[in-house]
């Protein structure tokens, strides 16, 4: 199998999800990017552990509603302005495609989330499948919220965080 360059359009479950968030784009980026730090923020997951860098070739593993995933990271992309992460894996007969996309705004950075689900497990539930994804995803982004504005908040900004160096 070649490297995914996106998410699987063809698998039976696909979730596109996004929200705003208001902290800047560097405090959304090291909360996501720190993977062991994920279970401090993100309460459906119990464990998470990074193995190398956060790059491309990267993998981790990572703890949700006691099912542990091995994930592989296939792109990482961080400017100024925007950046990308893309990571997937197979477990329990499912294989998940998972993109972040965030992009600074001047109030802070619109996050989009998007994945793919394939694979036995789910061709025999796709609509229980589609639940669960939805239900992840939509978490995900609002522990991730939470945490950023938390952070920005503690930190005394009360400024726009657009205007945050990179």
């Amino acid at each position: 199998m070649s490297t995914p360059v996106g998410i699987d359009t063809d698998a039976p479950v696909r979730a596109r999800h996004e929200t705003d968030i208001s902290a800047p784009l560097e405090i959304v980026w090291r909360l996501h990017a720190d993977v062991g730090g994920w279970p401090a923020w993100q309460k459906d997951v119990t464990a998470a552990r990074l193995h190398g860098a956060f790059e491309a070739g990267g993998v981790f593993e990572w703890t949700s509603y006691g099912f542990t995933v091995t994930s592989t990271i296939y792109a990482v992309e961080k400017t100024a302005d925007r950046a990308r992460v893309l990571w997937g894996g197979t477990a329990g007969g499912i294989t998940g495609i998972h993109e972040w996309v965030m992009h600074r705004t001047p109030g802070g950075v619109h996050l989009l989330t998007q994945e793919s689900f394939s694979g036995e497990t789910v061709e025999a539930d796709v609509a229980g499948a589609q639940s669960i994804l939805d239900g992840s995803l939509t978490g995900w982004l609002v522990h991730l919220k939470a945490a950023a504005e938390s952070e920005w908040q503690s930190a005394g900004q009360r400024g726009r965080p657009d205007h945050v160096a990179p």
